[in-house]
C-alpha cells in the first residue's frame, strides 16, 4: 500500500510576521556597524594629533641627531602613517561592504579601489600592512641593537615571521578560492 504524503499546512500569517520582523532586524543590524567607523574615525584624527606632535617634537631636534637616529625618528612616523591608512581601509571598504554603498557624490571623491575591495582582499591588505609594521618595528630593533636584548630580537623575529607566515597564507587561499569577484558600482 503507497501511502500519501501529508500535505503541510501553510504557515499562519502571524508567524509569517513573526519571520519578516526577525529578518528586518538581522538585516538592519547592520547599521550598528557605524557606530565602530564613526569610533575609528575619532581614534584616528587623535592619532593625526599624535603623529602632528611627534613630528613637532622631531624637527627641532633633527639638527642634533645622527643618520641613525632620524632614521629611526623617521620609521616611527611611517610605522603610524601605515597604521592611518589601515584605519582609513577598513573604515571605507567595512562601510561599503557590509552597511551600504556610498552615495554617487561621495564616491567621486572617493578612493579607486573603493568599489572593489571585498571582506576577502581586505584581509590580505590588513595583513601585508600588519607585515609591514612588523617589519619596521624589527628594523628598529635591528638598528638599536643596545637597546634591545637578544631575546627580545629573537622574539622580535618569530613574530614577524608568523605575519610573513600568515598574509602568505591569506594570499594562497584567496588565490585557491578565486576570491571573491567583487560587485560593479
Amino acid at each position: 500500500m503507497s501511502e500519501t504524503p501529508a500535505l503541510t499546512p501553510p504557515p499562519s500569517t502571524t508567524l509569517l510576521r513573526l519571520q519578516g520582523a526577525v529578518e528586518r532586524v538581522i538585516l538592519y543590524s547592520r547599521f550598528l556597524l557605524v557606530v565602530f567607523y564613526v569610533g575609528l574615525a575619532v581614534a584616528l584624527a587623535a592619532f593625526a594629533i599624535s603623529f602632528v606632535v611627534k613630528l613637532g617634537v622631531m624637527l627641532p631636534q633633527s639638527i642634533y641627531m645622527d643618520e641613525t637616529q632620524i632614521l629611526m625618528a623617521m620609521l616611527v612616523l611611517i610605522d603610524k602613517a601605515l597604521v592611518a591608512s589601515l584605519i582609513v581601509m577598513v573604515m571605507l571598504s567595512s562601510y561599503e561592504n557590509f552597511v551600504g554603498r556610498f552615495d554617487a557624490g561621495i564616491r567621486e571623491d572617493s578612493p579607486s579601489w573603493l568599489g572593489r575591495l571585498d571582506p576577502g582582499s581586505l584581509k590580505i591588505k590588513v595583513a601585508a600592512t600588519i607585515v609591514a609594521i612588523s617589519s619596521i618595528n624589527l628594523l628598529q630593533s635591528f638598528l638599536t641593537t643596545a637597546g634591545s636584548s637578544d631575546r627580545e630580537i629573537m622574539w622580535k623575529t618569530i613574530m614577524h615571521m608568523v605575519f610573513l607566515v600568515s598574509a602568505l597564507v591569506l594570499g594562497i587561499l584567496d588565490r585557491i578560492t578565486g576570491g571573491a569577484k567583487p560587485y560593479k558600482a
